[in-house]
């Protein structure tokens, strides 16, 4: 099954972000331009690994987008609130595949899916570090 369209799966911690959006990421078609979503996207991400990683593993790590995959399903206009639910699939070696699916939280209408390859670095030395226990952890349920 492709892992953008899937469904969030109970195995995963899923982890909500929101933003309400603003009238300067209103395109000339009316709506959220496209690049915007994509921001949306890399925020969730940052707000999980903030809000779930603790200060020493924030500390001695950092991660680089390799990819992105992002599927625009409907627009999203100025004032809307929309969330930003996301999980980490699965990771192996240095890299963690993210799924994020941005909804609009009154229609529940989802608006895009999107599938994101990160490298986790060593924050020192700024080169690729294998993802292990203390880093799984953060992303695995409770």
């Amino acid at each position: 099954m492709n892992s953008i369209t899937g469904e969030e799966p109970a195995k995963h911690r899923i982890y909500t972000h929101e933003f309400v959006v603003q009238p300067n990421e209103i395109d000339a078609m009316g709506h959220v331009n496209n690049v915007v979503y994509l921001k949306w996207v890399q925020d969730a991400a940052e707000a999980h690994w903030l809000t779930k990683a603790s200060q020493d593993v924030k500390a001695k790590y950092s991660w680089v987008v390799l990819r992105h995959e992002i599927d625009y399903l409907a627009p999203a206009f100025a004032g809307q609130t929309i969330e930003a639910t996301t999980w980490v699939e699965n990771y192996q070696g240095v890299r963690s595949d993210r799924i994020v699916h941005l909804i609009n939280k009154e229609s529940k209408k989802v608006l895009a899916k999107a599938k994101t390859t990160w490298c986790l670095l060593d924050a020192a030395t700024q080169r690729p570090k294998r993802i292990e226990s203390d880093i799984a952890s953060v992303f695995s349920p409770q």
